[in-house]
């Protein structure tokens, strides 16, 4: 590495030393954009209904004019689908409705040969219960796997061994007849829980990892990674007062936040197995790890878990995936992170396949294409790593379904007071030459949204003022602005309606600004500012102090 493409810069608001990454491979996550695919819903090539590899590959030339600098695929793994991917019987094998190795093996192929790096997903805290490990496991109390997932004996009455609940419903242990025990699930019954204090399971997940490193990916997305230990002396988790059981993307109904998750999830010896995985990592040079951290302190456990060189990469939480939309919690929620992050990176994401689409979830109705708009231009100006899910460069709303057509448990269990994933995940609409949007040439698995299909990726592509150019032309000059990458933030007094912070990065400062409200609001200061010259820009009126509706721009002091 070179003086120049790694070159340390002391910026003028921060005390400690910031290091610049260009040309060095290994640091490619540091600032990167990673764009979520999610398979199912992307393109189905095999006209089964249901996205596969062959579509992902197909639409590479796509993902490329993005300008995003990965891919991070959601699960395409051997599955009964009882929760679409995330319930894995064969770590190591493609289910066959996404395809098989061969069209793996093509795909990270086609990646590379194109500079987008691959991430995958690794669902590492539970399995399909019916992968060969838990068939065996639960075969008796005394077999060679009878300690990889995580059983516990009846209390005196027969009832389970403590007040656990599963995120989706009910109690988090179910009986099993044939080993006379209950096992541990925190999502459905069909996902028990591993159990990461055996030794033999840790060493044997890291081969599952190493696996999909020798096929040539770059990085995993760790999914629910704080859930893989739970507290071995199984103590009850404490009972939330009424008004606490709010936030982390539960609402007060559902009684998964009746409770403090104190002893379900993130335990401290978890720390040491990210160790072991950052050591596997280091063998594969420029391979990352993020994870998704969903915890009581979610952002403390982001930075403990990405503390130093030793853990995670990076990671992301669910303070952004949140209702709340204001300038004052997206302060909080950053400068919060900031004041415990110390060293380690943050990873942002506004929209993914769990929550409702960012244009509805946040969004007034209004203006819909110029809020996307700055939207992501604000998500892509906060310090650290960006995450775009498949539609969001579309501007796509959320779909609204009827309960029949309903595919996600989650929602079938907590319906109408929560309707579930299956909005965000409906499929996406490339073209209006066909019913289906070209996804597919037959019924598709979930319907698709009648506004996607008017806002089509052809259509966009054709329109150089809609969702889709902007973002290509916004992340191709976001990749000029290392300073948007990689320097400090700090937080600008502004008025309510506005989100004003300062980007600095050694002598260079940017200061972006960003109106979140769907009505003309006053800058006072804007005479005090020049616009950067070829930055994005929208929403100013003319010299004047007032910024339009969903208006933002990018500045320099005068």
């Amino acid at each position: 590495m070179t003086e120049l493409s790694k070159a340390s810069i002391k910026p003028d608001t921060k005390e400690s030393a910031q290091t610049l990454y260009i040309g060095d491979d290994s640091q490619w996550w540091r600032g990167a954009v990673i764009y979520q695919v999610y398979p199912r819903s992307f393109r189905d090539t095999n006209g089964d209904g249901i996205g596969d590899i062959k579509g992902v590959i197909e639409k590479l030339d796509y993902i490329e004019s993005l300008g995003v600098d990965a891919l991070w695929l959601s699960p395409f793994f051997k599955s009964p689908m009882k929760d679409f991917g995330y319930d894995i019987s064969d770590y190591r094998e493609v289910d066959p409705i996404f395809g098989t190795l061969d069209d793996f093996d093509q795909l990270v192929k086609q990646c590379k040969a194109r500079g987008i790096k691959i991430m995958i997903d690794q669902v590492l805290s539970h399995t399909s219960d019916q992968h060969a490990w838990f068939i065996e496991s639960k075969s008796s109390q005394h077999n060679p796997k009878a300690d990889w997932y995580v059983w516990a004996d009846a209390d005196d009455e027969g009832n389970p061994p403590n007040n656990w609940i599963s995120i989706f419903g009910g109690g988090a242990w179910e009986w099993c007849e044939q080993r006379q025990q209950f096992y541990l699930h925190n999502f459905l019954k069909s996902q028990p829980d591993l159990n990461y204090h055996c030794e033999e399971l840790r060493e044997q997940i890291l081969h599952e990892m190493e696996f999909w490193l020798k096929r040539g990916v770059d990085g995993f997305r760790l999914d629910a990674i704080n859930f893989c230990y739970h507290d071995k002396k199984l103590r009850d988790n404490p009972l939330k007062p009424l008004e606490e059981r709010t936030g982390r993307g539960f609402s007060p109904d559902n009684p998964y936040a009746t409770q403090y998750h104190l002893y379900d999830n993130t335990q401290s010896e978890n720390l040491g197995f990210l160790e072991s995985i950052r050591m596997l990592l280091n063998r594969y040079d420029g391979s990352v790890a993020l994870g998704e951290i969903n915890s009581e302190t979610s952002l403390k456990t982001l930075a403990e878990y990405t503390q130093g060189d030793s853990r995670l990469h990076m990671g992301y939480n669910f303070e952004l995936l949140a209702d709340e939309f204001s300038s004052d919690h997206i302060k909080q929620t950053v400068n919060d992170l900031e004041d415990v992050i110390g060293e380690g990176w943050p990873c942002w994401a506004v929209s993914n396949h769990d929550v409702i689409r960012v244009v509805s979830r946040w969004g007034s109705g209004e203006l819909e294409n110029e809020f996307a708009k700055m939207i992501l231009a604000m998500a892509a100006s906060l310090r650290g790593t960006l995450c775009v899910y498949q539609g969001e460069e579309l501007g796509f709303t959320q779909a609204e379904l009827e309960h029949h057509q309903l595919k996600d448990p989650f929602g079938l269990e907590f319906w109408p007071e929560f309707k579930g994933r299956d909005g965000c995940r409906t499929p996406m609409a490339w073209n209006n030459h066909a019913p289906l949007g070209d996804f597919s040439c037959t019924d598709a698995w979930l319907p698709l949204s009648s506004a996607h299909l008017e806002n089509n990726v052809e259509v966009q592509d054709k329109d150089p003022n809609s969702v889709l150019n902007f973002y290509r032309q916004f992340l191709a000059w976001r990749k000029t602005e290392h300073t948007l990458s990689q320097g400090s933030i700090d937080f600008l007094d502004a008025p309510k309606e506005l989100l004003i912070f300062e980007r600095t990065l050694g002598s260079r400062s940017i200061t972006a600004m960003f109106n979140l409200h769907n009505e003309p609001v006053k800058w006072p200061k804007k005479s005090h500012y020049k616009r950067l010259h070829n930055s994005p820009s929208s929403g100013f009126n003319g010299n004047q102090d007032t910024v339009n509706a969903y208006g933002f721009g990018y500045f320099s002091p005068i």
